[in-house]
């Protein structure tokens, strides 16, 4: 009898309570997976890439062959080695889904990803030479049933809203201080010119507040984020600024006086927006309007169909 081991008599097979099979008792479950899997990305920018901190929601179907659950380690692995080595893009993250039924072949017939992280993007002042560093909450999303993918971009905008009713009360009292100052007398033009320069001439302002725009699109593969970013900032005119001067500050202050807007008028801005832009398939947004008058928030919502809006609960 040999002293030696016989390595292949000491290799244990592992028990998989996943692979038990009990028609009877293991209905089929919509989805299965992980959420906020922590994961570095890898964004492209103009000024190069940046590895920026990610969290990953990975999950599949389990809707064939009776089983207890998931290969999760699968799926896991899969969102380390394919979504941490390469740029960020939806068509990376539709190869991810791929490789999630691939590997749940037995098991499924849809699969869906998505990471949720901050963009850092550059942003010009609106009159001065100055820019500052803005950060965006961007979701992106894969949704692939056997084969056929739909790829989902959300972002958060954070910009500025001035009530009209508040305005047209503020005009109002600013008219009744001019009657009361000079009458129905004859006026000098500098003399009125001097006057709007002070508190007494300009008596009240307008309420505004921080507001949100959440919009979330369905797309083609090739689009980015950036391009969704641009589109709702364009329509709404007052997003909020990073580095300013003062000439920066008149100008939003003009921007806002120009561009006064309830939650309602918001959503119309953006609704316009999205439905002329051809690579966008359906869209659904909220606008929040932080109210600084009320201790609640004014909302809106939009969409363009009810695919999207029903295929995220959320909204």
């Amino acid at each position: 009898m040999s002293g030696g081991s016989d390595s292949s008599m000491n290799k244990k097979t592992l028990p998989d309570v996943a692979k038990e099979s009990h028609p009877e008792k293991y209905a089929p479950i919509d989805w299965v997976g992980m959420g906020s899997i922590e994961l570095p990305l890898l964004l492209k920018h103009e000024d190069g890439v940046y590895r920026i901190p990610a969290r990953v929601d990975a999950k599949v179907s389990l809707d064939k062959l009776p089983s207890r659950g998931i290969h999760m380690s699968r799926l896991y692995l899969i969102t380390q080695e394919v979504l941490s080595k390469n740029e960020l893009s939806l068509e990376l993250l539709g190869k991810a889904t791929d490789e999630f039924l691939q590997t749940h072949a037995e098991l499924s017939t849809e699969a869906y990803v998505q990471v949720q992280f901050e963009a850092p993007l550059i942003r010009k002042a609106l009159k001065s030479d100055n820019q500052a560093w803005r950060s965006y909450p961007v979701v992106l999303s894969a949704f692939n049933h056997v084969g056929n993918k739909n790829y989902f971009v959300e972002v958060v905008i954070t910009y500025s809203s001035t009530c009209p009713a508040s305005a047209a009360l503020s005009r109002q009292l600013i008219q009744d201080s001019f009657k009361q100052q000079f009458g129905k007398e004859s006026v000098d033009f500098d003399v009125v010119h001097s006057w709007l320069g002070t508190t007494q001439g300009i008596v009240a302002t307008p309420h505004a507040q921080r507001s949100f725009a959440r919009v979330k699109v369905e797309v083609s593969a090739g689009f980015h984020y950036g391009l969704l970013i641009d589109v709702v900032e364009e329509a709404l005119q007052t997003a909020v600024q990073g580095a300013v001067k003062r000439e920066d500050e008149q100008e939003f202050a003009l921007r806002n006086g120009q561009n006064l807007m309830f939650c309602e008028d918001a959503a119309r801005r953006v609704k316009e927006a999205l439905d002329q832009r051809l690579e966008i398939i359906d869209y659904v947004a909220e606008f929040s309007h932080v109210e600084s008058l009320h201790p609640h928030n004014a909302v809106s919502h939009i969409s363009k169909g009810k695919r999207l809006r029903t295929f995220n609960e959320n909204f």
